[in-house]
């Protein structure tokens, strides 16, 4: 008897529907085919034993099972419970009405339990698009399945409740979230908070000028300055994500499988990969692609953390997705393409030792050794850096002092009151939302200066030995400052503040 069940596969953050043909037929064997990997080729040893812990068995017959289409790699061990209910109805052991409607997806334990899976939220757009009624998954993985409306969601614990469904007519427990809730919950609530940070007032500003326009950042100074506590605060004050955006980003999540008992996704994320990250972890890749770090941060922040730690080579191939807010994975047989779209975050110390220009420490690095260790950032990468800040070490008396600083709530008030400005501003481009992803040609058009700015900022660039790829940087930073005093022209004062944010472009630093 044929039997055809509908499973699905991610590539990408996007699901294919699988359909799986199921035929029993007389003769012995037991034949898999339509390009699965070894974890499918190996389903069949737990799907006998979870048949048999649960009163059924594999029949002795021929068995020939196909994924189709067939010229797509399948992989995972999430066709377990797919191909498990085929056989299961072919050999006519349960019933096979109504199984047409679901997508049924799972791992299979030796005992018939139903272990999660990745990409649950993909398939189930995927799933509502074609027209399924409904999902059968792991339960760990229903909630975030559920976040699609007009699908209904079934999660199970063993695969005894799937067959009790199809073959008894019992009902399953459907997931019902409210989307919405999901999504408002815990948004003025951030895990860390601006108001922990004793002093650097300098540095909250310049923090709250880099969120209000999307601009990376790069924090220099000595150990123990508090760089890492400021970066951590940072998506705190970023604006609350769109839904849309809030689904994007819970896809990419779905896709590695870091959503479990989880639904939408409600705050920004906030990744810092260590230092010994290879390329591929960073951007996204392997034998079956799957989203790096950059992709995780979607939507979020990237924080590298002593960034000339990180090998030259690792940092070369952020240069693309930094410029396109993508990154795309070509193999063989096909393309993905992840969306990449985050706020780069990085420090450093200022020389190897740590303390280059601290008055109360000596200087233990050679010149060459500085303009080794400097010479690890190329130049193509601090020009999509938009803000250099050092960053001092705070004094005893602001340490000891009990006073709160200002909350991260009231700043991020100020910064998505600037963003809305900027989309007002950009609302006729198609790419441009915020500051930050300004060309040559927009930053001529919307940061105009009067005569009196223009003097400023070739005095000063003349003075301060600025390079010319600091002058547009200086224009996007000037810009935001201004929005952010709701100024619709840009002035000598949003010029100067912009100005003491490029450190690392004057004569001294990278030469």
């Amino acid at each position: 008897m044929l039997t055809k069940v509908f499973g699905s596969a991610v590539f990408g953050v996007e699901a294919t529907t699988i359909t799986v043909e199921v035929n029993v037929d007389t003769g012995v064997g037991y034949h898999l085919v339509g390009l699965p990997d070894n974890a499918i080729k190996e389903s069949n040893y737990r799907i006998a034993a979870a048949l048999k812990n649960n009163g059924y068995r594999i029949p002795g017959k021929k068995i020939t099972l196909n994924l189709a289409p067939a010229d797509l790699r399948k992989e995972g061990s999430a066709y377990d419970l797919t191909l498990a209910i085929g056989i299961l109805t072919a050999s006519q052991q349960i019933k096979s009405e109504n199984l047409e409607k679901y997508i049924i997806m799972g791992e299979l334990s030796l005992d018939g339990s139903v272990q999660p899976i990745k990409g649950a939220l993909p398939i189930a757009i995927k799933a509502q698009e074609e027209g399924f009624d409904g999902f059968i998954l792991p339960l760990e993985n229903a909630k975030e399945a559920a976040i699609v409306s007009d699908l209904k969601v079934y999660g199970v614990e063993n695969i005894s409740e799937v067959i009790d469904f199809f073959d008894k007519d019992r009902n399953l427990e459907r997931t019902v979230i409210d989307t919405r809730a999901e999504f408002y919950k815990s948004l003025d609530f951030p895990e860390y908070d601006f108001s922990d940070v004793k002093g650097q007032e300098s540095i909250k500003r310049c923090m709250e000028i880099a969120a209000a326009g999307g601009h990376n950042i790069i924090l220099i100074g000595p150990p123990g300055a508090g760089k890492t506590m400021l970066a951590k605060r940072l998506p705190s004050i970023l604006p609350p994500m769109t839904l849309h955006e809030a689904l994007e980003t819970t896809k990419i999540h779905s896709v590695v499988g870091k959503i479990k008992n989880m639904g939408l996704m409600s705050q920004r994320p906030f990744r810092s990969p260590h230092h010994t990250i290879s390329d591929v972890a960073l951007v996204g890749g392997g034998a079956y692609p799957q989203p790096g770090e950059i992709s995780l941060s979607h939507n979020g922040v990237l924080f590298l953390d002593e960034l000339p730690e990180f090998k030259r080579g690792v940092l070369e191939v952020m240069r693309q997705p930094l410029e396109d807010r993508e990154v795309t994975i070509s193999r063989a047989r096909f393309t993905v393409t992840y969306p990449s779209s985050f706020m780069l975050v990085a420090s450093m110390n200022p020389s190897p030792g740590g303390y280059f220009n601290d008055p109360d420490a000596p200087v233990t690095s050679s010149p060459a050794e500085m303009q080794r260790y400097l010479g690890k950032i190329s130049g193509p990468l601090l020009d999509r850096i938009d803000i250099h800040i050092e960053v001092t070490p705070v004094p005893f008396e602001k340490l000891s002092d009990d006073r709160k600083g200002e909350g991260s709530v009231a700043i991020r008030k100020r910064v998505t009151a600037a963003r809305e400005l900027q989309t007002h501003r950009f609302e006729a481009l198609d790419k441009v939302h915020y500051n930050a992803q300004m060309n040559t040609k927009q930053i001529r058009e919307f940061c105009r200066l009067d005569d009196a700015s223009k003097e400023l900022l070739k005095n000063a660039m003349e003075r301060l030995n600025l390079s010319a790829r600091a002058y547009d940087r200086i224009l996007k930073v000037a810009r935001t400052i201004a929005d952010l005093d709701n100024s619709q022209e840009v002035n000598g004062n949003h010029i100067s503040e912009a100005i003491q944010y490029r450190s690392l472009d004057r004569e001294g630093w990278l030469g």
